[in-house]
């Protein structure tokens, strides 16, 4: 089978997702989920994939070698952070509890891996790899957003939540892109 030839639009974005953060961005088979997840199974996706950058953040925070990398590191966790408890309150008032699903434990699992590889890594070689991966999970985040995350949310609070934080996500691609480019241009 051609790769997402028979996967429908809302589980192509999913699998993106996943895959997103455990490629630190390698190819790795696409977990099985639901076509359309359930609100629970949102809210754990959302959860996991905040969680996924507030711990690559926190470790470039204090690993990165160019400042503006360490402050964006510092950016990703308080921002990531915001998101994670308004989606945490969202979830207690709406008694919703977060349903693991394969798609929040491939999250995790991407994550993982990519602080292992990481903290092989030190100077400008660990600051263009961490940058290029937020510029690669930023760009599977807002697909999966907008592929099935958003149009999949049944209740109206939870979709207004990710429409809002939506544009933090694109103004994060948009920095860790400029980011790149700098690095680039540093030449290490």
């Amino acid at each position: 089978m051609e790769r997402g030839s028979k996967l429908n639009p809302a589980r192509r974005a999913l699998c993106a997702l996943a895959l997103g953060a455990a490629m630190g961005v390698q190819a790795q088979p696409a977990p099985a989920a639901p076509s359309v997840p359930s609100d629970a199974q949102i809210a754990a996706i959302v959860v996991a994939a905040n969680q996924v950058d507030i711990d690559a953040g926190q470790l470039a925070a204090g690993r990165a070698r160019a400042e503006p990398v360490k402050a964006f590191a510092r950016l990703m966790v308080a921002d990531h952070g915001s998101v994670n408890g308004q989606a945490t309150a969202l979830a207690g008032r709406l008694h919703l509890t977060p349903a693991d699903n394969p798609t929040s434990a491939s999250l995790r699992q991407g994550g993982q891996d990519n602080l292992q590889r990481l903290r092989a890594l030190q100077g400008d070689a660990f600051d263009r790899a961490y940058v290029d991966h937020e510029v690669a999970y930023h760009e599977q985040v807002l697909q999966a957003l907008d592929g099935s995350l958003i149009p999949g949310a049944r209740n109206a609070e939870l979709r207004a939540l990710l429409e809002k934080v939506r544009p933090a996500f694109v103004a994060h691609l948009e920095h860790a892109r400029a980011l790149q480019a700098q690095l680039g241009r540093r030449g290490g």
